[in-house]
């Protein structure tokens, strides 16, 4: 199963470098969206091959786990992912200067919530797909599915605590 993950990683990102050197190299946009919208077609395969691989009777592991974590956080950041990358490869490739500010503050803490507002919505994705896949395939065998579920929770109660933490006490905005 690990291999389907890798894969579907190695898939994302060679798909959205397409999209970026079709668009800015080649200036073919429409090209370039069209490789943009492969992405959310690589997670379904994902899944796909996840829950295939559990109705031909393969014990739940930490590998099937770890694929719906990929795939609630590829749909909650994929647009911060590509708007990312898109940025990078402007600044590595085309050597045009980067616009990005160091946010302090308030506004850091604000960021830093909308942060992990995606992190709570890929939770929520993954676990809906958790929930589905055991529903699908049956609850024999599926510890390491909610082990898995269970610290990506705790996970996200920490990533919220330190979230809140920006707002609490803000970093200081320095002159």
């Amino acid at each position: 199963m690990i291999k389907w993950i890798i894969t579907a990683e190695v898939a994302f990102w060679i798909v959205i470098i397409a999209g970026l050197f079709s668009r800015y190299v080649l200036q073919w946009k429409k090209v370039s969206i069209l490789f943009f919208l492969m992405t959310p077609f690589i997670d379904l395969a994902l899944v796909a091959l996840t829950v295939i691989d559990l109705r031909n009777g393969a014990t739940a592991t930490t590998a099937h786990g770890i694929s719906v974590i990929y795939i609630g956080v590829s749909i909650a950041y994929g647009k911060t992912m590509i708007a990312w990358a898109d940025e990078k490869f402007q600044t590595w490739f085309l050597k045009k200067a980067s616009n990005k500010q160091t946010l302090t503050g308030i506004a850091k803490g604000i960021h830093e919530m909308k942060m992990w507002a995606r992190h709570a919505t890929a939770f929520t994705i993954g676990s809906l797909l958790f929930w589905g896949m055991i529903t699908f395939v049956g609850s024999q065998g599926i510890e390491a599915l909610t082990g898995v579920w269970r610290v990506w929770g705790l996970v996200l109660l920490i990533d919220g605590v330190i979230s809140l933490s920006y707002i609490i006490f803000p970093k200081k905005v320095t002159s």
